[in-house]
Formats: C-alpha cells, sequence, structure tokens
C-alpha cells in the first residue's frame, strides 16, 4: 500500500510561479493590445484595415490549436510556455526597434498579427494542460477562481493602456514595455519544478514518420472526444454558447453609438456609458472569483447549479439592451459572477477528468470549436444587424443559447454530471 501524500497548500511553489508570471505577461498584453490597435487605427485612418488587422489575430485561433495539441501530448508543456513567452519578447522588441526608426508597413503588421495569434493559440493550449498539473487536485476550482479574476482585473485594467499611450507619447514605449514583460514572464515560467510525465504515456512511435505519428495521435484525440459523451456534450455546447454569447454581445456597442439619443439624460458619451456598464460584468467576475475561493460548490450540486447559470446567462443576454442603464449595469454584475461560476465548474472538471496525455488534444479541439463559435456568430450577428433592429438580433442569440442549454445539456444530464459532480 502507499503511503498517503501530504496534502499541500495552493499557493505551492509552482502554482505561485505560474500565477506571478501570468500576471506579469497580462500586464504587458493589457498595453500593447492597445497600443496595436490604435497604431493600425492611426496610421491607416480605415475602420475596416483595422477590422481586417484584429480578424488575422483571430484566424490562427481555427488552425493552430487543433494542430499543436497531438504535439504537446507528446512534448514538454513547460517548455513549450515560456520559449513561446520568450519568442514573443523577441518580437515585440523587434517591433519596437523598427518603429523608433519611423519604420510603418501594414502587410507586415498583419504578418505579425498572424504569427502573434498562432503564438498565444498555442501557448493557451500548452498552459491550460499544464495548469493542472501544478495544483492539487481538490485545490483546483480555487486555483481557477484566482486564474479567472486575474484575467477579469487586466480587463478592467484596459484603460491603463489609453492613459500609458497619453503619458509616453506614442506606442512604441508600450512594444518595449510588453517585451520586457513577456521575457520576466518567461524567466519565471522557466523556475517551475513539476516534472512533466504525459510523454512516457504517450503512444510508442513504432518506427513511424512525424507525420503519420501527428495524424495517428490527431485521430486518437477525436476519437476519444466522440466516445466520452459528457465530454462531446460539453465541447458542442460551450461551440454553441460562443456562437451566441459572442454574437449577442457584439451587438452591445453598435446598438449604444446608433441609439445615443436615448442615453442624452447621462452626463457622459453613449460609447463611455456603454465601457462603464461593461466594466460592470468585470467587477461580477472579479467578485464571483473571490466567492468561488471562499465558497466551495457541493459536489453533487454542481451540474444543477451549472444548468441554472446557463439559463440565467442566456436570459440576460436576450433582456440586457430592454433595461435602463441602473438595472442594465446591475444584471451585468451578476452577468459576469455567472459567467465565472460556468467558467470555475467546466474547466476545474474537465481538465481534472481528461488523462493528462490526452489532455493537450482536448483543449487543443476545444479551443478551436470555441473560437470557430465566436468568429460565426460575430459575424452573423452583423450581418443580421443590417436589416434587422439589434435588439431583435440580441433576443435570437439569446433564445439560440438557452436552446443549446435544454437540447444538448440537460439531454446528456447524466453523461455531463458524471464529469460536474466531483469533489474538487
Amino acid at each position: 500500500m502507499e503511503p498517503k501524500r501530504s496534502s499541500q497548500g495552493l499557493w505551492t511553489w509552482d502554482f505561485t510561479i505560474i500565477t506571478v508570471g501570468s500576471v506579469i505577461s497580462l500586464i504587458g498584453g493589457v498595453l500593447s493590445n492597445f497600443g496595436m490597435s490604435i497604431m493600425v487605427l492611426d496610421y491607416t485612418g480605415s475602420v475596416f484595415l483595422y477590422a481586417l488587422f484584429n480578424a488575422s489575430y483571430q484566424i490562427p485561433m481555427l488552425v493552430c490549436p487543433v494542430l499543436a495539441g497531438p504535439y504537446l501530448d507528446r512534448m514538454s508543456r513547460k517548455k513549450a510556455i515560456y520559449r513561446l513567452d520568450f519568442l514573443s519578447a523577441g518580437l515585440f522588441a523587434g517591433l519596437f526597434l523598427l518603429l523608433r526608426t519611423g519604420w510603418f508597413s501594414y502587410p507586415a503588421l498583419l504578418a505579425f498579427s498572424l504569427v502573434r495569434g498562432s503564438i498565444d493559440s498555442i501557448y493557451l493550449v500548452a498552459y491550460d494542460s499544464l495548469y493542472p498539473n501544478l495544483v492539487e487536485e481538490h485545490n483546483l476550482s480555487k486555483a481557477y477562481s484566482i486564474s479567472g479574476m486575474l484575467q477579469s482585473i487586466m480587463m478592467m485594467a484596459y484603460p491603463l493602456g489609453a492613459m500609458a499611450y497619453e503619458v509616453l507619447g506614442g506606442v512604441e514605449p508600450l512594444f518595449a514595455i510588453n517585451a520586457v514583460c513577456f521575457f520576466i514572464g518567461a524567466c519565471f515560467e522557466r523556475c517551475v519544478r513539476h516534472q512533466e510525465t504525459h510523454m512516457d504515456a504517450a503512444p510508442a512511435a513504432y518506427g513511424a514518420g512525424a507525420l503519420k505519428r501527428f495524424g495517428r495521435d490527431l485521430k486518437d484525440g477525436v476519437g476519444y472526444i466522440a466516445g466520452e459523451k459528457g465530454l462531446l456534450a460539453i465541447t458542442l455546447y460551450f461551440t454553441a454558447t460562443f456562437f451566441s454569447g459572442n454574437g449577442a454581445g457584439g451587438l452591445h456597442l453598435p446598438f449604444f453609438r446608433s441609439h445615443a439619443a436615448r442615453f442624452a439624460a447621462w452626463p457622459v458619451a453613449a460609447v463611455t456609458l456603454y465601457t462603464i456598464v461593461s466594466a460592470f460584468s468585470e467587477a461580477g467576475r472579479v467578485a464571483g472569483g473571490l466567492i468561488h475561493y471562499k465558497v466551495k460548490l457541493p459536489a453533487g450540486k454542481k451540474f444543477a447549479v451549472a444548468m441554472t447559470v446557463y439559463a440565467l446567462i442566456n436570459l440576460i443576454d436576450g433582456v440586457a439592451l430592454f433595461l435602463p442603464i441602473p438595472l442594465m449595469a446591475a444584471v451585468m454584475f451578476l452577468y459576469g459572477m455567472l459567467g465565472v461560476t460556468s467558467y470555475n465548474i467546466r474547466i476545474a472538471a474537465t481538465q481534472s477528468y481528461l488523462p493528462d496525455q490526452r489532455r493537450a488534444r482536448f483543449n487543443g479541439a476545444f479551443q478551436m470549436l470555441t473560437s470557430l463559435g465566436s468568429l460565426c456568430g460575430a459575424l452573423l450577428a452583423g450581418t443580421l444587424a443590417e436589416v434587422l433592429p439589434e435588439r431583435a438580433v440580441v433576443v435570437l442569440f439569446s433564445l439560440v443559447g438557452q436552446g443549446a442549454a435544454w437540447l444538448i445539456m440537460f439531454r446528456r444530464r447524466r453523461e455531463v454530471a458524471a464529469i460536474y459532480n466531483r469533489e474538487l
């Protein structure tokens, strides 16, 4: 009989290191994301070229994750994480130096955005696949509450990018800061002590070439997801909910801009009012993260809680734009709390359920499908909003999300509950 391992707290060396590294990288990301957007808009003066630039970042997320998954199940995810951050540091340092010379090339920046989207999408698969191994299973829910809070806090700090742009007098210093942040973050990530073992459990090569082995691993990963009815239902539902949520959420800003007269009584511009209301959602995510850090959901009730959350999120999607501003801000705060609850239940349950040697393939497929859902939702919602009122389109998308919750998740409640309703 093996001796029982002593339980450790959440804030172990590895968890602290990966969290500090993530915070440093996120700070740089907040600054550089604003800088890239404002630079392209300033230089081109074209909303279309600006939108095309933003889309070029999203395109690799439809391909790279599912292609990276099989490789990340055979190689060190820790090395992939810090090497990609070192690469990002070099790219932003190079961009800083070029811009200091007065250089600007829109096609080159499109290529830069494609490369950056590829790096970030592969990084996310590697990070999500390594992260559960740095925390004891019973602390996973707390760990993901911290992760979710950090991302929301950084989103709330987005105006810092605008302030830094004004104070520093341009975008070049923002890229220099981002390069330093990525470099420091990579140095922290390199100090993770966890010894990876998933490579040892990978299927033997048996003399197969790299391409043939990749194809076999990819087929094995797809077959695993298809054979796991609970995981398949979760993947399909979140593809549908990213489709509906991104479609509905993407029309909030156009609604505020095109109906500015409705908000004339407020002492700020309609677009500014939209950013304030949106900030309540991120504040709700932070509050929800704090609750999940302190309070543990009963294992046997997690699926029931999740279904309630899914129903309420889709309801809020449909009604938010019909509410007066104070009530809209209140429901957006609730929306954020519900969103972090959904995230916490889903990611802690799936990542702990997955075998380590297959985790990257699942994460790659999940990220690809949800990115595809988001992109299709945004495109369809934008198209429909050309001929229909924004609020009508939002209601339509919320009904799609509500239907997906009941037709996919509730119908497969037994299989999904077997994944969700576990002690973590």
